[in-house]
């Protein structure tokens, strides 16, 4: 039995279900926030929101696909079981800091947009001085 062939097996369908799930997930939870993100302005929340469920896949899965290749020798029901623990706790670290840096460039947007709001326009003059008068 190729026990390299086993971990590909396995890790494959894992990796990629944890992907989806955490993809779906973010997309679900995450409209509110890209809301608030975008002043209510919901079209264009759900748009980001799909673009970045599509970057997501896209970085992620090729991520998955890429590190699916394994040059140890895979020699038993132990190798097989370190070789996934690797492996997937690799994927996960990365859709870990993925989240974050998405959270925290979204929370930086709306920080600025926020306060945007917050600051008032110049008072306007209320008188005028000719030149050479104090």
């Amino acid at each position: 039995m190729d026990y390299a062939v086993v971990s590909y097996a396995a890790y494959l369908p894992v990796a990629t279900g944890v992907t989806v799930w955490v993809a779906r997930t973010l997309s679900r939870n995450g409209r509110i926030f890209l809301a608030d993100v975008f002043s209510g302005d919901d079209r264009l929340a759900d748009a980001v929101n799909q673009l970045l469920v599509v970057g997501f896949y896209l970085i992620n899965l090729g991520f998955v696909a890429l590190w699916m290749r394994n040059d140890e020798v895979v020699a038993d029901l132990q190798g097989v079981f370190n070789a996934l623990s690797y492996k997937l706790g690799t994927v996960l670290l990365l859709l870990g800091v993925m989240h974050l840096g998405n959270v925290y460039v979204l929370n930086r947007i709306r920080r600025r947009g926020s306060l945007d709001k917050q600051q008032r326009p110049p008072v306007p003059p209320q008188a005028w001085l000719q030149p050479g008068q104090v």
